[in-house]
């Protein structure tokens, strides 16, 4: 065979070759993006009917800080605490030195995890069961912002979870779901940080990890969270497109000193929807000068 026939030959099935690798990258790549988009639209679907929930963050309605001493609470517009349906006097809360118990009017008793009782502490409690009265739709149980105690008030029926328009998020994107190289601290360590009202957190760090985004290297705090990490982040689309506070994301614990960060679920704090929430500010650390378009976008209810 002629030598430049052959080199054809050769030339032409090395492109043919390299064409059908393409194709069968190709072919790899769209499953590969439509699982990540059919996982995240499941993910945001779930994230949205928690958030509605008969216990999710919408049905807040209420938080009340305590003074120290007696704080009466009912229907009636003479209570401290001003309920929106039950008997005009319900009770009394008492808050002695950091430790908040309730007791019922006289004559009158208490729903308290379905039992009926008198008197009742709500804080400090033991074990995972926080002690919460239920008034009607109303449930009511002790809650702390810094170094502040309140009761928090949920509401089955209330203004914000009746007038929810739904979630906005940007676009499930591929190049915000990467790879991140989980650095350890020496030590753990504790974090104070401030919460959207003004008063310090304490949280826990065991390490940071490091990704890249936008072309560049970051590196965020995580906070230990149950065994996994958790972000508290802001970054340049944050008081546009997002909440101007912060974002929430938590990634798996690290294996072989990596962990996955998908930005594609980074989500919204629950102040972004309600006011009698209490949500911390990111660390410096933590405020990314990058545009992340991936994500809950800013909620806006409707009208506005």
């Amino acid at each position: 065979m002629d030598k430049e026939i052959t080199v054809h030959l050769m030339t032409t099935w090395r492109r043919r070759l390299s064409f059908c690798g393409l194709l069968a990258l190709a072919a790899a790549a769209a499953p590969q993006a439509q699982d990540l988009t059919a996982e995240t639209e499941a993910w945001r679907a779930e994230r949205e009917a928690r958030l509605a929930a008969d216990d999710g963050w919408l049905t807040v309605a209420g938080l009340f800080f305590l003074t120290e001493g007696d704080n009466t609470f009912g229907a009636s517009p003479l209570n401290d605490i001003v309920l929106r349906t039950g008997p005009d006097s319900a009770g009394v809360f008492t808050l002695r030195r950091g430790e908040i118990t309730v007791r019922a009017t006289a004559g009158e008793t208490l729903t308290i995890d379905g039992r009926d009782t008198a008197t009742a502490r709500l804080w400090p409690y033991e074990g995972g069961s926080r002690p919460t009265i239920a008034i009607g739709p109303l449930s009511l149980f002790g809650h702390y912002s810094g170094d502040r105690l309140a009761i928090r008030m949920r509401d089955r029926d209330s203004e914000i979870r009746r007038g929810f328009t739904g979630l906005r998020w940007f676009p499930v994107a591929e190049d915000f779901r990467v790879r991140g190289r989980y650095i350890p601290h020496a030590e753990p360590r504790t974090v104070e940080l401030p919460n959207i009202l003004g008063d310090v957190e304490t949280f826990r760090t065991s390490g940071s990890v490091a990704f890249s985004v936008g072309g560049a290297e970051h590196r965020m705090t995580a906070f230990d969270a149950g065994g996994r990490l958790w972000f508290i982040f802001r970054d340049l689309t944050s008081g546009s497109e997002t909440y101007p506070a912060a974002r929430f994301l938590y990634a798996d614990p690290p294996e072989d000193g990596w962990t996955t960060v998908d930005f594609n679920r980074a989500y919204n704090p629950p102040c972004a929807f309600n006011p009698y929430t209490t949500c911390p500010l990111p660390p410096l650390e933590n405020r990314l000068p990058v545009r992340v378009e991936a994500g809950e976008m800013d909620y806006h209810t409707a009208g506005e």
